[in-house]
């Protein structure tokens, strides 16, 4: 026989006091929200193309058809600052895919189209999982060739969890708890989210399915995830470096308003004329294509050895500048100081594109010496910013970059670069590109290019 259990007025009041903490503790810690019911696409609707989206087994199945642009499977609901974590599924590799964040459809200059940054998913050799896609504008904003450690993390075939973090102007990513991207950007506070049917242009590539999953977001009580120190960061505000890119190590070599740190290539203080600092931008300004006529080129005041350098160009039509590295000023010339270039050109105007060998005098190239693999390039218009890097390790390892995408690779010192110096201009310099520190260079070829959001690392 079970005795009843009496408890006092007053241990009854003290037990529910202790537990009003407890579940108060709960709602703030756990404050996911689905996005999929895991029955029906109730809040979700399908626009721009004809893909068909299915729930099944628990599970969004979009399925490839041809004929179809890219299709997207959208939130009715739109999406400031947020958290979100799902979890996706490709069959093959040219089941390409992706994630919309804060994006929109069909407004003025997007007609029937998506635009947006996405998350992708691309299990081709590429292998780019995870980078920053802007869909419908500016292409590509975080390629993997930036971070690629990340690479292996996305596997074919299987589920892949996808963390997202979007809080103001930061986006960063995460593929099977791996950190992938981080960009700083200055458009899209809000819109919707997305998941991506790729269009296809093949008829045995219709009837290709992608798998989503466990879609949940957080929108408040927001806390960002740290990331380990030394990946790179694509910042789009102009002249700033977040406080990551400063902790590990990064520089501004221009603050967007003054000289500081530039003087010209052939004297001791920054050029009277040829120049300006005007809308965050350092211009050199047109002289009819007359090289070192004008201003002339301008140098940093110090010098540097092994570095991680970005800068962001703009080119008028027909232009030809560069920024050049490993400077020594020792060298007398009549035109441009000696260095070895990264070349900054239109190559549709610039007849320099047509000269030299193999195309090494194209945009991005390592002037007169080896040609970016044009292949990999993809070039934003002339009058619109471009991102150069370059980064030379301490082993004399040289890569070029050209928005985010690797288009050169080469060493200092190696037979191949000094076989390339014996057929080049540089041929009349002694030990040509092989000083262990020296300036870097912006070029005053004659044409108006700008320069903006110079950023270093020393290695």
């Amino acid at each position: 026989m079970r005795k009843n259990l009496l408890v006092k007025p007053g241990i009854l009041l003290a037990l529910f006091l202790m537990a009003k903490p407890c579940a108060s503790v709960a709602q703030t810690t756990n404050n996911w929200q689905n996005l999929f019911d895991g029955k029906t696409l109730k809040g979700w609707k399908r626009v721009a193309g004809t893909a068909t989206y299915k729930v099944q087994n628990g599970e969004i199945v979009g399925t490839s058809v041809a004929n179809s642009g890219n299709t997207f499977l959208v939130t009715e609901k739109e999406y400031g600052d947020f958290i979100m974590e799902l979890d996706a599924k490709v069959e093959s590799p040219t089941s390409n895919s992706g994630i919309q964040t804060r994006s929109h459809f069909n407004t003025p200059g997007h007609t029937n189209r998506v635009y947006g940054r996405q998350v992708e998913i691309d299990p081709s050799e590429r292998a780019w999982s995870g980078g920053i896609y802007d869909e419908g504008r500016r292409e590509w904003l975080y390629p993997l060739d930036l971070h690629p450690e990340a690479k292996t993390a996305f596997k074919i075939g299987e589920y892949n969890h996808i963390r997202i973090e979007c809080i103001g102007n930061e986006m960063k990513t995460w593929v099977n708890n791996i950190p992938v991207a981080y960009v700083v950007d200055t458009v899209d506070y809000k819109g919707f989210i997305g998941l991506q049917v790729h269009a296809v242009t093949k008829p045995e590539e219709a009837g290709k399915n992608v798998y989503f999953k466990n879609i949940k977001i957080q929108t408040t009580n927001l806390k960002p995830s740290a990331f380990p120190e030394g990946i790179y960061v694509v910042d789009y505000v102009p002249n700033h470096l977040s406080s990551y890119e400063e902790k590990s190590g990064w520089k501004l070599l221009f603050d967007g308003k003054t000289s500081d740190g530039w003087v010209s290539g052939k004297g001791t203080t920054f050029p009277s004329k040829g120049w300006t600092l005007t809308d965050g931008a350092m211009t050199v300004l047109s002289s009819e294509g007359k090289e070192s006529q004008n201003g002339g080129d301008i140098v940093t005041t110090k010098e540097y050895g092994a570095f991680d350098i970005s800068f962001e160009f703009k080119l008028t039509p027909g232009a030809n500048s560069g920024l050049k590295y490993f400077v020594t000023l020792a060298e007398k010339t009549d035109g441009s100081n000696i260095g070895l270039e990264y070349q900054v050109l239109d190559d549709e105007l610039h007849p320099d594109a047509k000269l030299g060998r193999n195309g090494d005098r194209t945009l991005a190239s390592l002037y007169d010496l080896f040609p970016a693999q044009k292949q990999k390039r993809f070039i934003r218009p002339i009058g619109a910013w471009n991102n150069g890097r370059i980064v030379v390790h301490p082993d004399n390892r040289v890569e070029h970059y050209l928005n985010g995408v690797k288009v050169l690779e080469y060493v200092r010192g190696s037979q191949e670069f000094l076989d390339a110096v014996k057929i080049s201009k540089y041929v009349v310099w002694p030990n040509f590109g092989m000083a262990p520190k020296g300036h870097l260079l912006l070029q005053d070829h004659g044409n108006q290019v700008s320069f903006r959001s110079i950023k270093i690392k020393e290695l």
